[in-house]
């Protein structure tokens, strides 16, 4: 990566061309004076040549949009032939050959920046999202990872406009200015941090308060910024920030460091969240819940985003990346620690089977289309389209492996090291799993691998046993198919978590096993092809293999139906429980497709309905694991495991009549079920709670597809919170019920004005599997309360049309192609980071059946065709295309 600017690239970026900047610079001062049309910003920076740089080396700086109004080093304003200057670059040709201060004034409009990169308006509130690019949209800078420097920012502003003034750090001066009707703030960040991290906000918010005592006695305050009316909604974000501010220490050993920290709710967001050093942005979606208008999984998000955000001040921002290729360095590390947290805070085997459903559902048709990268990727155009499934869910997974392999104790010890070592570094990869390597004495270079090579490898296993020796074999062979750029693969090292069941259920000892390394119970697959042979065994075994889920491949094992069964039932591991279920069920899924498809009646296997029917009653298990054992796998999962010449109206087809004979075989069990679980307790958003609304909602799921639809519409009409009333109204709108207009027009005059539950409303719509979906969505762009510029709106129904109704948006006539690929072109001028994302919904178009592919395939070609495509989404059509 060159140190001049990047912004006009047309070439890829590539890791292998990484180079340090020229210059560092140690500190900067803002001096920013907010105006919706007129904003001024005044940067003073002290620049220093690195060790090596020949002197009179020119100083190129990133910018974006920008107006320059004034350029000048150690107080003395440069002239015209002393720089060059465009909106997206500024060029000083001859630099001091020492440390300088320089002094660059810009002017930008925040009121026009539709991208919500930079600085921009939201609502009448100013705020900043920097992450990746958008540092260079405030001010001429270095706008990259490893240029770390400290912050003292200045805010000036309307004080009737923006009573609030904010920024990175801590508070060190305000105060009004004297004959006008405007004030200041200043703030200082004493540790040094990358442009990205900057954040600034101002607006009239209405404030939540608290404070934390750290492990080593010191009190922080704690503050959460909201819209007015909103305050009763942000309990829940202050208990669950607290929550990880203790988890953290306790787990990590990790103290926050500044006297304050802040959270502040935005409706106008790109992402979910930011976690800008000490002031974290987010959209309001991850703050605000009260009952009647947040659903459990609401809750559940809050308290997981919160947590991811604030876990990044140590694993992001007291470390940080030194590029941008060693994103997953910071994402999916803290994925990995939020999801610990949440895993301690509720159930671990539940959060588990939920993190491995979103993997299998997001990260593995990633790994299998034209977008496939690796975790670490080694090139890119448009950096905005690589916070991924991949960098995030997958390198989560990484890490896991990491702590598997090593075990809890090693793990920790290589963390401690990183954090000692690095902090206040701009690190890689290589050293993280240094840190790993010299804790536990391991050569970890094979397990690079995981970081380097794209697709989801393939485990394929074969099993015997011999009575007379009781000697028991497992044939191990790792595969992993051919990605973009990478037509061959090395083998990996997975770690393979393992029991051998037993008749009783209960896990057989050995006496000795050769063929691989075995530690505990774990098997490490580091060759092509392992024959792992286990001496001792008492009676042949059912394998139960990759128990929860310790490493992020494909398993193929030959099981038999009976022996899916007795796991299901017996296996004490409970993500493989769940996971039988699942392998259960998707071939029962598989083949009532295939059957669809030969114009016959899908054959369902009472077996099954008999088993699905025993779990909705066991009740001596976890409610919330009886929900998502309930839960068939999705088309979308079903579509992955078929893989080619898919046709979604079969699998529909074929999904919904096994969801019938499930609901009518059990009818009586769902029936007990959904009446037992009745309950006249206020509601609580825990996790017992929750996980009992989540099974009772899935067993009046059950009933409605048995026909009992009139205990739907008794739901929907007597529900006290939000979570069973939308459970209710997706059921009437997704079956198509006779009342549903009448819930529709009910739901959204009960909550017309609050957006976050519109969101809920259009998106209902938005995923019914109904042949009139396209048209009421394309009605709906036009409703008053939808709008393009704002992405929650646009995500609640257009994308959440495009990736959550899989039978309209690939309708055989190619029309749900032509309307989303018309929406990415409009927003392409507005927004091209959310348009870039909408398309990303193409993603699997190859495993089409052809006319249905012949037809995304012109649509994604239209796109590219347009004159002017944004950089972020000719990257996506063109990899799309590959």
């Amino acid at each position: 990566m060159e140190a001049s600017a990047q912004t006009n690239r047309t070439d890829p970026v590539r890791l292998k061309d990484y180079r340090p900047t020229p210059y560092a610079i140690r500190t900067i001062d803002l001096d920013v004076r907010l105006d919706p049309e007129n904003t001024t910003v005044t940067a003073r920076s002290r620049i220093e040549p690195r060790e090596g740089t020949a002197p009179g080396t020119p100083l190129v700086l990133d910018g974006d949009e920008l107006i320059l109004t004034s350029v000048a080093i150690d107080g003395r304003a440069l002239g015209t032939a002393d720089y060059e200057a465009t909106d997206k670059r500024l060029e000083i040709f001859a630099p001091p050959a020492g440390a300088f201060t320089l002094e660059v004034g810009t002017r930008i409009a925040p009121a026009k920046n539709t991208k919500l990169m930079g600085l921009y308006r939201t609502a009448s509130n100013y705020c900043t999202q920097c992450e990746a690019e958008g540092f260079r949209r405030i001010t001429y800078f270095y706008d990259r990872p490893d240029v770390l420097a400290v912050y003292t920012t200045r805010i000036e502003a309307r004080k009737a406009e923006a009573p609030y003034l904010l920024s990175n750090g801590n508070l060190i001066e305000r105060g009004d200015i004297a004959g006008t009707d405007r004030h200041f703030a200043v703030w200082h960040d004493p540790f040094p941090k990358p442009a990205y991290l900057f954040a600034l906000v101002g607006g009239d918010f209405a404030r939540i308060s608290d404070t934390f005592r750290t492990m080593s006695g010191r009190d922080v305050t704690l503050e959460i910024y909201v819209e007015h009316g909103r305050e009763d909604r942000g309990a829940y974000a202050m208990d669950s920030l607290k929550r990880s501010m203790k988890w953290d220490e306790e787990a990590f050993g990790r103290e926050y460091d500044l006297d304050i920290f802040m959270i502040v709710a935005v409706s106008d967001f790109n992402m979910g969240a930011m976690e800008n050093k000490g002031l974290n942005v987010f959209n309001d979606k991850y703050v605000l819940a009260k009952p009647d208008t947040a659903t459990d999984q609401d809750y559940a998000n809050i308290e997981g985003v919160i947590a991811h955000e604030y876990f990044h001040n140590w694993t992001g921002n007291r470390i940080t990346c030194r590029d941008w290729f060693q994103l997953c360095l910071k994402e999916g590390l803290t994925v990995f620690r939020d999801q610990e947290f949440s895993s301690d805070q509720r159930s671990r085997p539940v959060k588990r089977i939920s993190d491995v459903r979103l993997l299998k559902s997001h990260q593995f048709p990633e790994d299998a289309g034209p977008l496939a990268h690796p975790v670490r990727p080694e090139t890119y155009h448009e950096i905005n389209n690589f916070y991924t499934a991949t960098v995030y869910e997958k390198g989560s997974e990484v890490v896991r492996m990491l702590k598997t392999l090593l075990g809890a104790e090693t793990f920790r010890a290589g963390m401690d090291l990183y954090f000692a070592r690095h902090d206040g570094d701009a690190a890689t990869i290589e050293d993280f799993v240094a840190c790993f390597a010299e804790a536990s004495g391991r050569d970890l270079s094979q397990f690079m691998l995981w970081y380097k090579q794209s697709g989801t490898p393939e485990l394929r296993v074969a099993q015997g046993y011999d009575a007379s020796a009781k000697r028991y074999t497992l044939t191990i062979e790792q595969s992993c198919p051919p990605t973009p750029g990478q037509p061959t693969k090395l083998p990996m090292t997975i770690p393979v978590r393992f029991g051998l069941v037993g008749p009783n259920g209960a896990d057989l000892a050995f006496e000795a096993v050769s063929g691989a390394e075995v530690a505990g119970d774990v098997i490490v697959v580091t060759e092509p092809k392992h024959e792992v042979v286990f001496e001792g065994v008492s009676a042949p075994p059912v394998p139960s293999l990759l128990r929860g889920f310790s490493a992020p491949v494909r398993l193929a094992l030959e099981l038999s139906a009976e022996a899916s069964l007795f796991l299901l039932a017996s296996d004490n591991d409970p993500f493989n429980r769940w996971q039988a279920a699942q392998t259960l069920a998707t071939t029962a899924l598989i083949e009532a497709t295939r059957a669809v498809r030969a114009g016959a009646v899908p054959s369902i296997d009472p077996k099954l309905v008999d088993a699905f029917a025993r779990v909705a009653v066991d009740d001596k298990v976890d409610p919330a694991f009886r929900a998502l054992t309930l839960a068939l796998p999705a088309e979308a999962d079903i579509a992955r495991e078929i893989g080619s010449d898919v046709d979604p109206d079969a699998i529909f087809a074929g999904r919904d009549a096994l969801k019938k004979a499930i609901a009518t075989g059990g009818r009586t069990a769902f029936r007990h079920l959904y009446e037992s679980l009745a309950s006249a307790e206020a509601y609580s958003p825990d996790a017992a709670s929750a996980g009992r609304r989540a099974l009772r909602n899935s067993a009046l799921d059950y009933l409605a597809h048995a026909g009992e639809t009139d205990s739907v519409m008794e739901r929907y009409r007597t529900a006290d919170n939000m979570t069973d009333r939308l459970a209710a109204l997706g059921l009437v709108v997704g079956l198509g019920l006779p009342e549903a207009e009448a819930a529709l027009i009910d739901f959204y005059s009960r909550f017309d004005g609050d957006g976050l539950v519109i969101d809920k409303w259009f998106t209902v719509q938005a995923t019914a599997p109904l042949a009139a979906t396209l048209d009421r969505v394309r009605a709906l762009t036009e409703h008053p309360a939808f709008s393009l510029t704002n992405p929650n709106r646009f995500r609640s129904l257009v994308t959440a049309f495009a990736t959550g109704n899989q039978t309209q948006f690939n309708r055989p006539d190619g029309a749900g192609y032509a309307f989303v690929a018309d929406h990415v072109l409009t927003l392409d001028e507005i927004n091209p980071q959310v348009a870039a994302r909408l398309l990303s919904a193409f993603r699997s178009w190859r495993a089409l059946e052809p006319r249905r592919r012949a037809y995304a395939e012109a649509e994604l070609k239209r796109v590219l065709d347009k004159p002017g495509l944004s950089r972020d989404v000719a990257d996506i059509a063109n990899r799309s295309l590959g």
